[in-house]
This record gives C-alpha cells, sequence and structure tokens, in this order.
C-alpha cells in the first residue's frame, strides 16, 4: 500500500536518489497493532476475570488485587501509546522517519516514546509488588520466606529507581526529546544513547524478573507434598517463567534497536514485546485467582456452601485476621493443597475435631480438580502463637 507521506516527500526532493519508493512503503505496523491489541484482550480477560472471583466469588479484596488493578490501568494507557506511535511511522524504516516524517512529527514521537516508557516501567513495578504481595499470602508464617520478600522488594524498589532516573535525566537540560544528529536542536542537549538506557533498563527488568519469579520455585521446594501434587501446583504458580523468556527477547530488540543502521525497523516488535512482557506477568500472577471463577461456570461446580453466611466455600472456613493457608502446606503433608479441604494453621488437633471439615474430608478422598489455597485466612491471635511458632521451627 501506498503512502501517501512518501510521494510527497519524493515530490517535495526530501528523499535521495538511493532511497527507494518500494523501500519506504515497507511495514509492520498492521501485525504490530494486530499483536498488541490480541495479548491486550487475553490479559484483560484473565485480569478482570481473576478480579470478579476475587470481589464475587471469594469475597476478598487483598492488596494484591489492588495493586493488578492499577497495573492493568497502566497497561491499557501504555497501549494506546503503543498504538499511537506506531500509527505515526516510529516503526518504519529509518530512512521513513528521517526522510518523510516533518520534524514535529518526529519530535513528537519523541516525547510519546519517553512517556510511554515511564508508564511501562511503572506498570512493570505494580506487577512486581502484586506478586510479591500474593506470594506473602501464601508464605506469611514462613519467617525465612517473607524475609526473603522483603529483601525482593527492597531490590525491586532499588532497580525502579535507577529505570526511571536514566529515562528522566537521559539529556543535559532535561526534555522529554531524544533528538538525532540531522535534528536542529541535537547540539543544545547532551543525551546518552538510546539503546544504552535501554539496554541498562532491559537487564535490571531482567534480574527483577528472575528475582520475582523465582519465589514460587523456592516455595514449592519448601513445600512437603507428593510429587504429582507439586507438579500440579507448579503448573499454577510457575507460567512466570516464561516472562523471563520475553524479557530476554526485549533486550535483543533494544540492543538490534540501537546497533543496527536501520533502527527503527525493531521498534514495532519491541513495543509488542513490552506489552507481552507486562501481560505475561499479570496473567502468571492472575492465574491462580481465576480458579474459583473457571470452577463454577467451567466445572459447573457448586463453589457456594451455607448462603445464609453470605461466604463462599473457600472462604467460609477464613477469620478476621491473618493470612493464607497455602503456608501451612509443609507443616501437614498429609493436607491436600490441590482438593478443596481447610488447611488452617490452626493446627491438626483443631482439623481432626471439627465436625464441619466432613464435607471437606469428602473432597479429600476425591481429590479431583485443582485448588490453590490461596483464599483461607488463619486466626492468628495469642490462643494460637504457640502452634504457628511450633510450625515456623519445624521450616527452620
Amino acid at each position: 500500500m501506498t503512502d501517501p507521506k512518501v510521494a510527497q516527500a519524493i515530490a517535495d526532493g526530501r528523499v535521495p536518489k538511493g532511497v527507494t519508493a518500494a523501500y519506504l512503503n515497507q511495514s509492520k505496523d498492521a501485525p504490530a497493532i494486530v499483536g498488541i491489541i490480541l495479548v491486550t484482550c487475553i490479559t484483560s480477560i484473565i485480569v478482570l476475570g481473576r478480579l470478579a472471583s476475587r470481589a464475587f466469588l471469594i469475597r476478598r479484596f487483598g492488596l494484591d488485587d489492588s495493586l493488578t488493578l492499577v497495573s492493568w490501568v497502566c497497561l491499557v494507557v501504555f497501549v494506546g501509546l503503543c498504538i499511537k506511535l506506531i500509527q505515526l511511522g516510529s516503526g518504519r524504516h529509518f530512512a521513513y522517519i528521517e526522510y518523510v516524517l516533518d520534524m514535529p512529527t518526529v519530535e513528537y514521537t519523541e516525547v510519546l516514546d519517553f512517556g510511554a516508557h515511564i508508564v511501562y516501567t511503572v506498570a512493570l513495578l505494580f506487577c512486581r509488588m502484586s506478586g510479591l504481595a500474593f506470594y506473602h499470602r501464601l508464605c506469611a508464617v514462613h519467617d525465612r520466606l517473607r524475609l526473603s520478600i522483603k529483601i525482593v522488594f527492597g531490590i525491586l524498589v532499588a532497580g525502579f529507581l535507577p529505570q526511571v532516573f536514566l529515562i528522566i535525566f537521559h539529556c543535559t537540560p532535561v526534555t522529554g526529546l531524544w533528538p538525532y544528529e540531522w535534528q536542529p536542536d541535537f547540539d543544545k542537549y547532551t543525551c546518552l544513547q538510546w539503546g544504552l538506557v535501554y539496554s541498562v533498563n532491559s537487564s535490571v527488568s531482567l534480574v527483577c524478573d528472575l528475582l520475582l519469579f523465582g519465589i514460587p520455585i523456592v516455595m514449592l521446594r519448601v513445600l512437603e507434598m507428593p510429587r504429582k501434587r507439586k507438579i500440579q501446583l507448579g503448573c499454577i504458580l510457575l507460567p512466570g517463567v516464561s516472562v523471563i523468556g520475553i524479557s530476554i527477547t526485549r533486550l535483543v530488540f533494544v540492543i538490534e534497536g540501537q546497533w543496527n543502521a536501520d533502527m527503527s525497523w525493531a521498534y514495532n516488535p519491541m513495543l509488542a514485546i513490552e506489552v507481552s512482557e507486562i501481560g505475561a506477568t499479570l496473567i502468571a500472577l492472575s492465574v491462580p485467582g481465576v480458579k474459583p471463577l473457571f470452577d463454577k461456570f467451567i466445572l459447573r461446580r457448586d463453589i457456594t456452601q451455607g448462603e445464609s453466611t453470605g461466604k463462599s466455600r473457600y472462604a467460609q472456613q477464613h477469620s478476621s485476621k491473618g493470612g493464607t493457608a497455602l503456608r501451612s502446606l509443609h507443616f501437614r503433608p498429609e493436607h491436600d493443597v490441590l482438593s478443596s479441604r481447610d488447611t488452617s494453621a490452626e493446627g491438626i488437633k483443631t482439623y481432626r475435631s471439627t465436625k464441619n471439615v466432613s464435607a471437606d474430608n469428602t473432597s479429600e478422598n476425591s481429590a479431583d480438580g485443582i485448588l490453590v489455597q490461596v483464599d483461607f485466612r488463619i486466626k492468628e491471635d495469642t490462643q494460637d502463637s504457640k502452634s504457628g511458632s511450633d510450625a515456623g521451627r519445624s521450616w527452620k
């Protein structure tokens, strides 16, 4: 398809003789936009399903859910900026940007790219904070895991600050522009290379992903349960490993975009990868939360019990305090994490003496389906402190 801007640039004599119209008309805009929208739609379905499940089925909306919602909003904003950048021609051949686009458009794309990557960096931070809050709910009585999560939190924040500062202060004086040598304002600024800044940011992002998605691996090693159950649980907790591959791919595109002569030709795939990185992180962290919704509407399982109390079966054992019960599985491996039973940390004695667990024991025998107990709370008041401390010593 012929771009009228190309024809006009050739007519105005702005295009050198060695650059053909066919070359300038080449575009990967449509596939990039389709891919970005597809990833966004899939992510939105899963994330909004997770939020609906937590809010209306589980009836508990935690800090990790709030952070996920903020992350999803940032993703939507970032997607809008990406599509606008693609439509303006940021992902065309570098000759297109230099000879076809007018100077105001070039500067506008630079400012949009500046803003878009601040939003991208903030979105990834919120995604990772959501993941840490989720993992904290799973292992809140494991002192060493809690300490590890706090350390990772500090590293994520420490990594976020230089990422943002590198983008904001990439030029002196500070500007949203990233001027090329042929732009009139090039001599007014002293700037770091675009590829250098984004390579450093991508490397820091990769390290953060390795730390974040390494936590479930440690959790699976800590929990004592049959190998089959660990494999099933791993299928729910470990999809985030794919994000590490996406981070590596982004780093490759950033390097290609800076140090290839036709640097802008890799820009569209890089934007698609960045959207995929945020989307894959949100999906990986939302899979466990979608499970109740999947059970109710796909598997047609009755996840409600005791409608008079207004609580779901997932939440009926909850008290008004504490965290979640997946963390207790290391202490009592006979409790099946993958079936709908009470795994609270109130102790085996309470578990065996409570009459209300008869319905749960029925599902214990069948053990069909996968239910990650991320939505059970435990009582951690004075009378339960002894059992909690004993559990902590057994893990240590």
